[in-house]
């Protein structure tokens, strides 16, 4: 006989399956596991007796063409064939290639200023930022609104100068937070090669390992980090993501180095 749990025990079980995806129910009814199964329905036949007859020939199975599609090319013509930004929102929503999308609530696509002269790209949804529809709204995101305003700008600023566009390299949330792989990222990629193209941003800042190696190849975001580089067509600027300083307080000294860099590329004439 299985104990009955405590309710602290039920409740830390219950955290642990909202944490890994598994919050909803996904049958309408509920199965009786316990019921007797019905007899196998070829029992009678194979019981009746069966007259001799010649062989037949084998069947052989037509060749048939592979039809799976390529979920990278899908995403590469959904992506062209978006005008503007809402329509590119539309077309990763019903995007169906991608596994996430079948444990996520929302598909979370932009948040701040179209226009901006930056443009923050992240990893991927996080079980707040799920619920809300909308990027960086945790507690790494209310982090990263602190450190924009320490220069002077914030997602809703009037002066496009001093506003942020903000996105994510996945539009989903894996499930338990866990870090996006490299078919993933490929997958979507064209769909943020899109993004950039429409709202067109000056200068991106790539928010930790998943964006910079998506973009750039190869590599950890403490090597990268301060170094500005070019990112589709556009300067980039590699930093470690919120989460991080959240759980590594001392490394807040390298972003705020790196948030001035930012700040000074800015006031320079151009985006050379």
């Amino acid at each position: 006989m299985i104990p009955a749990l405590d309710p602290q025990a039920a409740l830390a079980a219950l955290a642990w399956q909202i944490g890994m995806g598994a919050d909803e129910a996904i049958c309408d009814a509920p199965v009786n596991r316990f019921a007797a199964p019905g007899p196998p329905a070829v029992a009678a036949a194979r019981a009746a007796p069966v007259a001799a007859e010649a062989p037949a020939p084998p069947v052989v199975a037509p060749q048939v063409a592979d039809s799976t599609p390529d979920p990278v090319a899908a995403a590469e013509a959904a992506a062209r064939s978006a005008p503007d930004l809402a329509a590119l929102a539309a077309a990763m929503a019903a995007f169906p290639h991608c596994a996430l999308r079948q444990g996520a609530r929302n598909c979370v696509f932009a948040d701040g200023r179209p226009g901006a002269r930056v443009m923050i790209v992240g990893e991927a949804p996080g079980s707040e930022e799920d619920q809300r529809g909308l990027p960086f709204v945790g507690r790494a995101g209310q982090l990263l609104d602190r450190m924009l305003a320490a220069i002077d700008m914030r997602r809703d600023h009037p002066d496009p100068g001093r506003a942020v566009y903000i996105t994510n390299v996945l539009p989903w949330r894996p499930p338990g937070n866990r870090t996006p792989t490299p078919e993933e990222c490929a997958m979507m990629l064209p769909f943020l090669a899109r993004h950039v193209e429409l709202a067109a941003p000056d200068i991106l800042v790539l928010m930790g390992n998943t964006p910079t190696r998506a973009l750039l190849g190869p590599g950890g975001i403490l090597r990268r980090r301060g170094i500005w580089v070019r990112a589709l067509d556009r300067p980039a600027l590699p930093m470690v993501h919120p989460a991080y300083l959240l759980r590594t307080p001392s490394a807040k000294r390298e972003a705020w180095t790196d948030l001035l860099s930012l700040q000074a590329r800015l006031r320079q004439p151009g985006d050379s």
